[in-house]
């Protein structure tokens, strides 16, 4: 397939793809370091959705997911295969739910983009993940910091880039068939796939299947509720030529996950269970039924100047709650989402690079349900921008663009049993955003990024008119229509080192948001039973840093030590709501590697080798030892005993994977992993069921995270074209 060359926007949106293919590198994809990534990137070409540049040129910071460590890498949904990097982390209900948080910001500040488009499906919910199967994404990046030049509203805190597989070079075809199990809540797994590339037309097609029963702690037992049931489905046709590319994407995704209550009983303090199995692979109430279906056409016309391009999506997610009976649903929320983005894209000349583009999205979400929370709602926005890119010499690189939104929010009136719950109403937003960075490559060994961003986002439909109880936060809120956008302007600072034999770099960011929203307690009871939470807004202040370094002395032995922190406040507040909620504890995380067997294919097929290494049916074989430590969360949103403070805890790993060969060719890649080897009792600081029932018997509140758990996982790659 014939590359694209496009423009390095303002926020120097970079991929992994370029990455993946090199295969001449020394160190191609042979440490598990984000900021290895760094360096073995530095050379490389990198291709991304709005230009090729390479990565020492990035003005903002970047972390990069590769497709090696993401097949590595033992999660339960694909959130929490990258919750690992640096200053990032995951809001989580149980081993099926995960929301993204970048830097301390989650829900709507963070966007996620798969398959080209952002993706949509109420994200402002407590307890709704992304709707993404983790088996179709090839690789992430990850932007962190204000990204609302390229992606207007919502990317305040930063995007999560999902990069689907490749299409094949011409002529081929591949298949992959892949299986999963892990120990401590039985989940089994498996992906089939089939791609290829014959005449110009391109096709992709996928199904996974994946179930879990309940996970299991020392503290708690088996945990109902925690079981989980996920199907999805991916077919794409294309054509590609020498004028561009049109493709057709479909996807399908199901996931019906239990919802976790916590609730015991009085006397043993037992978590209480509405099944006698508590290890089921079954439905048991209550739970979630999720649906979200993506429709995509991809469209990229190569012009004497440059490109243009244009993608279309729509998205529809059906988000349904059973409480009482499997046959009745309670809430049901219907989202409909259409996406467009029209973007040119000139070649460089002297240095220049520009692009310029118009995009947005129109929403409907209706009720289909008996409960309420938010009204029917429909929403408009375009946003126009444009940026420039300029090489001053070999060492300087600026970056720059302006963007405007506007977006229309409109919420239908509805009665409720003779009573007005929701009040018609419309309310219009206006943003102007934009960035202004610069890369200093002082030397062949240090790289110096500076950039400033302004962020926007304005109110969703749940911040503005909820009135109803959210089973997710196990409360009443109510919304407030008068709520103001919020605009954050932030500035980050980048120092990276690479050499031989050490990679090192340290990202600090300071941001500043007006009218930041969140909730507090009332003192009045709305509903008995439930506490009542409004919305309301302030000022907020973040500082922090990621700092890291890979130490690889031989070439077969890695290193690798990561810190990140973030300190999240709230500007003119009492003390007991200084701090912001649910922001993550300091981690440090370290990883011993190392690679008892590297070669390249082309060593085996053609160096003279000894004929014992020629024989060995290894290649890629490493172990490795891992330590997370999550420091003590005492910076926490105490008013109204919204928040506790969380413990410090270490969690041990080991790993060890290899691929499996014949005659140098690869015919699988083999992985184990067991997390928490210690079978460690703890609860992380940004689990929502750090809150629930106390447990009358030990004095311990909530439910505890997953034990001790073992990862079995097999790729099974094959090459059709070779077979014919």
């Amino acid at each position: 397939m014939k590359t694209r060359h496009i423009i390095l926007p303002l926020l120097c949106i970079c991929t992994a793809t370029a990455a993946q293919n090199n295969s001449e590198h020394h160190h191609a994809e042979d440490s598990t370091d984000v900021f290895f990534n760094h360096l073995q990137l530095n050379e490389l070409t990198v291709t991304g959705v709005t230009g090729d540049t390479k990565l020492k040129h990035s003005t903002a910071p970047v972390s990069i997911v590769t497709p090696k460590v993401l097949r590595a890498t033992a999660s339960t949904n694909i959130i929490d295969a990258i919750a690992h990097q640096p200053g990032i982390s995951q809001l989580t209900t149980g081993g099926s739910i995960s929301k993204p948080i970048i830097r301390g910001l989650g829900y709507n500040r963070v966007v996620v983009m798969s398959e080209g488009v952002r993706q949509e499906g109420q994200q402002w919910g407590d307890e709704h993940g992304v709707e993404v199967d983790g088996s179709s994404v090839n690789s992430v990046e990850i932007l962190k910091g204000p990204a609302s030049l390229m992606y207007g509203s919502d990317a305040m805190a930063g995007v999560v880039i999902m990069h689907p597989q490749p299409t094949l070079p011409q002529g081929q075809m591949k298949a992959t068939v892949s299986s999963e199990y892990q120990t401590n809540n039985g989940l089994f797994a498996y992906n089939l796939s089939m791609a290829g590339h014959q005449k110009d037309f391109v096709w992709d097609a996928r199904f996974s299947d994946k179930m879990a029963h309940a996970y299991q702690n020392k503290y708690d037992g088996y945990v109902p509720g925690s079981q989980f049931r996920e199907r999805a489905g991916r077919l794409m046709l294309g054509m590609n030529s020498s004028w561009g590319h049109s493709r057709l994407l479909w996807t399908c995704y199901h996931l019906t996950p239990g919802i976790i209550e916590g609730e015991r009983d009085a006397e043993t303090g037992l978590l209480e269970c509405s099944t006698d199995d508590v290890k089921t692979y079954g439905k048991a109430l209550p739970f979630q039924q999720v649906k979200h279906y993506k429709l995509v056409w991809d469209n990229s016309l190569t012009l004497p100047t440059g490109y243009l391009k244009a993608i279309v999506g729509y998205q529809q997610n059906c988000r349904q709650e059973y409480e009482e009976s499997a046959d009745e649903y309670g809430i049901f929320l219907k989202l409909h989402t259409l996406t467009y983005d029209l973007r040119y894209v000139t070649h460089e000349w002297d240095g220049w690079k520009l692009s310029t583009g118009i995009g947005g999205m129109y929403q409907q979400s209706d009720n289909k349900g008996e409960e309420y929370l938010i009204p029917d709602s429909r929403l408009f926005d375009f946003g126009l921008y444009a940026t420039a890119s300029k090489s001053l010499s070999e060492q300087w690189t600026l970056n720059g663009g302006l963007r405007y939104d506007h977006r229309r929010l409109h919420g239908y009136e509805l009665m409720d049993d003779g009573a007005l719950r929701f009040a018609d109403f419309t309310r219009h937003f206006n943003g102007m955003t934009g960035s202004l960075g610069a890369v200093c490559n002082i030397s062949e060994h240090f790289n110096l990024r500076m950039n400033l961003a302004r962020g926007f986002r304005t109110p969703n439909m749940s911040e503005l008119a909820s009135n109803g109880v959210h089973e997710g936060s196990i409360r009443y809120e109510i919304g407030d229509r008068r709520l103001k956008a919020e605009y954050s302007l932030q500035a980050d600072l980048g120092i990276d080192f690479t050499s031989p034999y050490v990679s090192a770099q340290i990202a600090l960011f300071a941001n500043r948001i007006d009218n930041f929203i969140f909730t507090h307690r009332l003192d009045e009871v709305v509903e008995e039973g439930y506490l009542t939470y409004a919305y309301t807004q302030g000022n907020a202040q973040l500082l922090g840093f990621e700092a890291g370094a890979d130490f690889h002395p031989i070439h077969s032995v890695h290193f690798s030590n990561t810190f990140s922190m973030v300190d999240a406040r709230q500007m003119h507040a009492a003390p007991e709501a200084k701090y912001l909620p649910f922001t993550p504890a300091p981690r440090w995380s370290s990883e011993l590697k190392w690679e008892l067997m590297h070669h390249s294919h082309s060593t085996v097929n053609h160096h003279h080798a000894a004929p014992a290494v020629r024989r060995w049916p290894f290649n890629n074989l490493y172990v490795a030892a891992g330590l997370d430590c999550y420091l003590k969360q005492s910076h926490i949103y105490s008013a109204d005993n919204t928040e506790t403070a969380t413990p410090a805890y270490a969690l041990l790993s080991l790993a060890a994977g290899t691929d499996i060969q014949v005659k140098g060719r690869k015919i699988a890649e083999v992985y184990v992993t067991a997390d928490n080897l210690l079978d460690k009792a703890y609860q992380n600081h940004l689990s929502r069921l750090k809150y629930a029932d106390d447990n009358r018997v030990t004095g311990r509140r909530g439910v505890f995270n997953m034990g001790r758990n073992i990862t079995f996982k097999v790729v099974v790659p094959i090459d059709i074209t070779a077979v014919r």
